[in-house]
């Protein structure tokens, strides 16, 4: 049977294990066939292709670009990627920028609603600077009492309508899809579940990805609720789009399902890697 997981993190991006620690923690609970997906980098895919390799699992290369889609955050993962492609390197590298302005700003609204110091608390669980995002400012609040645990946060912080929140403007969906194509990869919209879209947006996102290339979603994941699996099940089966799984692991205990509680696949859709083997 194969265990797959193809949507991870690790401190090369927001993660708190590095890619080598990820591999080592994913294999421990059974994952055979592993992708490790850090946002807008792809700095860590050498180091987790070589510990997968020496732990005997099926390494893919992969990353989660963060795109702007009719004012929302979205994200589109990319799997089976030649990491050192240029178009898509300098992609990356311009999504990153603008990282470091956005996190000074997010700590001058927390601070202003009486959270003082979050910018230094955030970068003490930066690994690499260019990608502060809203997880680590999260673990500062928790590690300081602000909130009792990472749900709690983006509940009352860090998300739209509330402190700390500050939009990006990313890249957009069409450079996302163009360069993961362009890198020889699979563009897969990531746990379409979490967007705010209605069925009216979710069908004209996934129309647009369709005709730009895009050919899976992710139906089983750590950020989908049970209900969303069979929901998105149904939705790769009308569009016909390949399925993915991955637990969308940053942190032991951080994430809702950890690897060894993933279950699998519907078996009424077709797995991305059904081709792969």
């Amino acid at each position: 049977m194969l265990n797959v997981d193809l949507h991870c993190h690790s401190t090369v991006s927001d993660g708190v294990l590095a890619p080598a620690a990820v591999a080592k923690y994913a294999h421990k609970a059974g994952v055979n066939v592993w992708a490790l997906t850090d946002h807008d980098e792809v700095g860590g895919v050498a180091a987790a292709r070589v510990a997968a390799g020496e732990l005997g699992m099926h390494f893919v290369s992969g990353v989660e670009i963060s795109i702007t889609w009719a004012n929302h955050t979205v994200h589109i993962v990319g799997l089976q990627i030649d990491a050192d492609n240029p178009g898509l390197v300098q992609g990356l590298a311009d999504t990153r920028s603008g990282r470091d302005a956005r996190g000074r700003e997010m700590a001058d609204q927390l601070a202003r609603a009486g959270i003082p110091g979050a910018y230094e608390g955030a970068l003490k669980f930066v690994d690499n600077p260019d990608l502060m995002s809203r997880t680590h400012f999260a673990r500062y609040l928790v590690e300081s009492g602000v909130c009792a645990n990472i749900p709690e946060v983006f509940r009352k912080y860090l998300v739209e309508g509330k402190p700390g929140y500050v939009p990006h403007r990313w890249a957009s969906l069409t450079q996302a899809v163009g360069w993961i194509r362009g890198a020889g990869g699979i563009p897969v919209i990531a746990h379409p579940g979490r967007y705010k879209l209605g069925m009216v947006g979710q069908g004209a996102l996934f129309d647009e990805f369709k005709q730009l290339g895009g050919t899976a979603i992710e139906v089983v994941t750590g950020s989908h609720t049970p209900d969303q699996y069979h929901l998105y099940a149904e939705e790769a089966r009308r569009y016909g789009f390949l399925a993915s799984r991955g637990t969308d692991f940053h942190a032991p205990g951080e994430s809702r399902v950890d690897f060894a509680a993933l279950p699998p696949l519907p078996s009424s859709v077709k797995p991305v890697w059904h081709d792969w083997f």
